[in-house]
């Protein structure tokens, strides 16, 4: 690492935006996972809006690719349809 303190910043924040992206990612992981084992037809339909707002801002910040968030959100709403 150099010692500019530029560059000593850069790591710094390069840091806090892989932890904060890492938290937002396991988050959204974990709802895609709970709303996967949800049995119950209404509670899916409720938490599927949620969890979609969730994939499409991890797609817009760049923290997952925007053709996985749209084949995460496709197989969410086909699992809907098939329970309701």
């Amino acid at each position: 690492m150099a010692n500019h303190s530029a560059t000593k910043k850069d790591v710094r924040q390069a840091a806090k935006r892989r932890e904060r992206n890492r938290y937002y990612g396991k988050t959204t992981r974990n709802a895609v996972r709970e709303l996967k084992a949800s049995s119950d037809t209404k509670a899916y339909t409720e938490g599927l809006p949620n969890v979609i707002s969730m994939i499409d801002k991890l797609a817009k910040r760049g923290i997952i690719h925007k053709n996985k968030a749209a084949n995460l959100k496709s197989k969410l709403a086909k699992k809907a349809v098939a329970a309701a």
